[in-house]
């Protein structure tokens, strides 16, 4: 039988373990920070974002945006707030989102529900003490992949879509030609349709100009998420001129969750610089 190498499971000896460190971290994390839970932006029950604000915030604190992966069919926003401390350590306001999820939903569902939170979280700035000028995105895995339609246009999206006006996206070990993804291991998962997966593969997206991309992949990341992620770099590159690629020596597909939850990793500096301008 041929390896499957989205499996990020079989490249892993310790997946459970390190799946479980990064929630246990998460939590660990949430006790000290000052939180709103399960904030609406939509009707739907998942449809929520958690605010985690920083200490002594300053009025015109920058805004950062994280968006969780889990390929499409699982994954949930508590399981990362230690992504929030980068963005604390930086002056800013961390909010982490978290979306409907295949099969029940679409895919095309979910990226407008991405869409919808970070245009809601502009809407209340304000509200919050923080700059709507000052906003940043990130995400993970298939979290990366939904960021990426936050200043992109799908190409079977007939009209472009309402973005929000973004500095910055950092695209963690993403996924940007969804091609393979219906006859994977996610087949009977996530069941993703050709259908969808040639409708909302970012590689043949319209990219629009504006934020400062940096995409990102682990060492240790099978060869998809490599080639994926030099290609869309070097996309990025020809079409808004902006494309940065980077690499990060040691970690893999999940240890690179942990490095972005730390402030000192080049991971974590990475972010907080992001958040910064």
């Amino acid at each position: 039988m041929a390896q499957d190498l989205y499996r990020n499971r079989d490249f892993i000896p310790d997946f459970d373990e390190i799946i479980a460190e990064t929630a246990a971290r998460a939590r660990e994390f949430a006790r000290g920070v000052h939180m709103r839970r399960d904030v609406p932006y939509g009707s739907g029950p998942r449809e929520r974002m958690d605010i985690i604000l920083p200490p002594r915030m300053a009025k015109g604190a920058p805004i950062h945006v994280f968006i969780h992966g889990g390929y499409w069919r699982s994954g949930s926003k508590e399981d990362h707030w230690l992504v929030a401390a980068p963005v604390l350590a930086a002056g800013g306001v961390a909010v982490l989102v978290t979306y409907d999820l295949m099969p029940g939903t679409r895919l095309g569902t979910i990226v407008s529900q991405v869409r919808a939170a970070v245009r809601h979280v502009v809407t209340m700035a304000a509200d919050i003490g923080a700059d709507p000028t000052k906003l940043t995105a990130s995400g993970h895995s298939a979290g990366a992949h939904l960021a990426s339609y936050l200043a992109a246009q799908g190409p079977e999206e007939g009209t472009p879509p309402e973005l929000p006006e973004l500095g910055g996206l950092l695209l963690v070990s993403g996924i940007y030609d969804l091609t393979d993804i219906p006859g994977s291991f996610l087949k009977s998962e996530a069941q993703m349709t050709s259908a969808e997966a040639a409708a909302w593969s970012p590689l043949t997206s319209r990219q629009f100009p504006g934020p400062r991309r940096i995409v990102m992949v682990s060492e240790m990341d099978s060869a998809p998420f490599h080639s994926q992620g030099q290609e869309f770099a070097s996309f990025l590159e020809r079409i808004t001129h902006d494309g940065q690629f980077r690499m990060e020596a040691g970690l893999n597909h999940l240890t690179i969750v942990l490095a972005l939850g730390d402030p000192k990793s080049p991971a974590g500096l990475c972010l907080s610089d992001l958040v910064t301008g």
